[in-house]
């Protein structure tokens, strides 16, 4: 049964040659593949489902992407395991990305939830969560 899962999601970014490096990176760590790709975005698909990343037209980047404003806070991506959150982890230090609540990592959800959060590009809130 498909009804109720998600299709895809949508996001526009400020800088689409550094979101695809990004996202393209990450996606493939855990599964996805290049989907679909044009001039003003790019897509990844794991299963029925996929993430596409679009270039905000030059007219609507005066106000910057802000988590704490109406709109999506954060994506939120499962871990097959806390070993596959440590791993993660290493990597995203490795490629220099900068790991939010550090002085909690890995329990910055709660003493039971095990993630690593991070920000993309422009500054959106990605969690990479065991089960």
């Amino acid at each position: 049964m498909r009804e109720g899962l998600l299709h895809h999601v949508e996001v526009y970014v400020s800088n689409l040659e550094k979101s695809a490096s990004f996202w393209g990176w990450f996606l493939g760590e855990l599964g996805y593949q290049s989907y679909l790709k044009w001039s003003e975005g790019q897509s990844w698909k794991l299963g029925e489902t996929y993430l596409v990343f679009v270039q905000t037209e030059d007219e609507y980047l005066d106000v910057p992407y802000h988590r704490c404003r109406t709109g999506l806070n954060h994506l939120a991506f499962h871990a097959s395991s806390r070993e596959r959150v440590d791993e993660m982890t290493k990597m995203l230090k490795g490629r220099g990305i900068n790991i939010l609540y550090q002085n909690e990592h890995p329990f910055a959800g709660g003493k039971d939830y095990y993630a690593v959060y991070f920000e993309d590009p422009d500054r959106i809130k990605v969690e990479f969560v065991a089960p």
